[in-house]
């Protein structure tokens, strides 16, 4: 063999049998520590306490109604109001407990309105 050969295949050998050497640097690991752990007790029953109230009066719709509502624990107790398309208005008070249930008083306020005279429409079916 000759000294070229020699050369190549020790080359050879030394660049097959390399590794990596990795980073040598100034990185030092630094310790990690756990936050303290912090106990929050979570009320999972809160007593249910709510009073609400809303209305609607529109003129050029037509739309007209109230609402309210309150709640201490598991009783409810509201009314809402509707306007009907009689011209009535539809009154309704509730109630709902463990005890006695739901309840409803409906009652309706106003005289009710109807045209008088209802314009007919011949059939085109007569025609024939």
């Amino acid at each position: 063999m000759n000294s070229l050969q020699i050369v190549a295949l020790i080359m050879l050998v030394s660049c097959v049998s390399a590794g990596y050497i990795g980073y040598v640097g100034g990185h030092e690991e630094h310790p990690i520590y756990a936050a303290p752990a912090v106990k929050v007790e979570t009320d999972y029953y809160a007593h249910p306490k709510y009073e609400f109230k809303y209305g609607v009066s529109d003129f050029h719709t037509g739309d007209y109604k109230t609402q309210e509502e309150t709640r201490d624990g598991d009783a409810v107790k509201g009314s809402y109001t509707v306007a009907e398309p009689d011209g009535t208005l539809r009154i309704v008070h509730y109630s709902a407990d463990p005890h006695n249930g739901f309840n409803a008083i409906v009652t309706k306020a106003g005289k009710s309105i109807h045209p008088d005279n209802y314009a007919s429409h011949e059939s085109h079916y007569l025609q024939h």
